[in-house]
């Protein structure tokens, strides 16, 4: 763990920032005032430890039932990042296989106050970017959705979310290459983070979780098909995509039962198409009562990871996705977003690259049932990453 600021070994210089789901008359004032940066070696519980930094550096994150709308430090919020490792160990599942980008933290929060004087960014590098390199070939992803379904037919499982990796070389900033990514049409969650060595962009249309005047919610995303008026007709009519994703509706439901009043969680929307990029996909409101008294940590323990990239049930589908992904899921398939005094909103990094000091990396998957067809599987991941590899391209 790697405290930096007024109470840590370190204080950073200001930085301008562009965090996903920051305040829109903020975004391009914000200024770094401390940072935190965790690994599983650092030892201790990532949910607990992310919300004592944020309450020491004035943020009231121990009862979200009581939010402050005026700070007088004059900190305006806090961005916050949660890889796929972090999301399972604060789930009590296994952290999966190693990440393939071990430059990037596991946590990162960067506590914002605002500037006046925002720092110009570097005079643009010359930017390339090899070919991609997957972990694995495309008979590999269908033969790893066929042991998904065997798991499936035993009874371990009800749905497992598999996700494939890919990394190509590049020379120049990542930067801009992030920056156009996050500007992706849909992108609800656009925008990046980075640090000594990495970097993070995400184009995500996906809630993780909401919180806002006693109210929490999560939009959960499963079912694509082409943005087509046939891939529509599809999606809708699709018994598959549908079981898919009531399967996960459920599972979202019982992630906010966890956390808020009895009796007070509700599906607000059901099955909803929207549109992201070339894609149309099927997605849900859930909404519900906070209870009295809780704390972030604990609101992290409850919907980390999401249902969406894990499965059903969770903790038996992180277990079986530890066993069957070739590599880790580092910065994909966790969360991305902002706290603020008075609003938490985290998106889920599902159309999400990073950057490494040498390697452009990003991650894409989908759900499988036992209805799944292995290689129409790997075609929706393909398609998934299309749009984020034609943003990362030489421009």
């Amino acid at each position: 763990m790697i405290p930096h600021g007024p109470d840590g070994v370190e204080t950073l210089p200001r930085r301008v920032s562009n965090p996903p789901a920051a305040p829109p008359t903020c975004r391009h004032t914000l200024a770094e005032h401390a940072r935190l940066e965790w690994r599983p070696t650092d030892g201790g519980d990532p949910a607990t430890i992310v919300e004592d930094f944020l309450t020491a550096h004035g943020l009231p994150v121990t009862d979200l039932t009581r939010p402050t709308h005026h700070d007088p430090t004059g900190i305006c919020g806090a961005s916050l990042y949660i890889s796929a490792t972090a999301g399972a160990l604060m789930a009590g599942a296994p952290p999966g296989p190693p990440t393939p980008a071990p430059a990037l933290p596991d946590i990162a929060v960067v506590v914002h106050t605002h500037t006046h004087r925002p720092t110009p960014p570097p005079p643009p590098r010359p930017w390339r970017l090899g070919p991609w390199q997957p972990s694995w070939t495309p008979d590999q992803h269908a033969t790893a959705v066929d042991t998904v379904r065997a798991a499936i037919a035993r009874g371990d499982v009800y749905q497992v979310n598999l996700v494939g990796h890919a990394a190509a070389d590049y020379t120049g900033d990542p930067l801009p290459a992030l920056t156009r990514l996050s500007a992706l049409p849909g992108a609800r969650y656009g925008g990046t983070l980075h640090g000594d060595g990495w970097a993070i962009g995400c184009a995500s249309p996906e809630t993780l979780v909401e919180v806002t005047a006693g109210r929490i919610l999560t939009r959960p995303i499963k079912g694509t098909r082409p943005a087509t008026t046939q891939g529509h007709r599809d999606l809708l009519t699709s018994a598959k995509e549908r079981a898919e994703h009531i399967m996960i509706v459920d599972l979202e439901r019982n992630d906010l039962a966890r956390v808020a009043h009895t009796g007070s969680v509700r599906v607000d929307d059901l099955f909803a198409i929207r549109r992201w990029c070339d894609l149309w996909q099927a997605e849900s409101t859930i909404s519900a009562t906070i209870a009295d008294g809780l704390g972030l940590a604990d609101l992290l323990r409850a919907v980390c990871p999401g249902g969406s990239v894990t499965g059903a049930p969770k903790l038996a589908a992180l277990t079986q996705i530890t066993a069957t992904e070739p590599v880790g899921r580092g910065a994909g398939m966790g969360a991305l977003g902002w706290v603020g005094p008075d609003h938490i909103d985290l998106g889920l990094t599902i159309r999400t690259a990073a950057a490494d000091p040498h390697q452009l990396h990003l991650w894409a998957g989908g759900g499988i049932t036992w209805d799944s067809d292995p290689h129409a599987e790997v075609a929706e991941a393909a398609a998934k990453a299309a749009p984020l590899r034609a943003a990362l391209a030489n421009p």
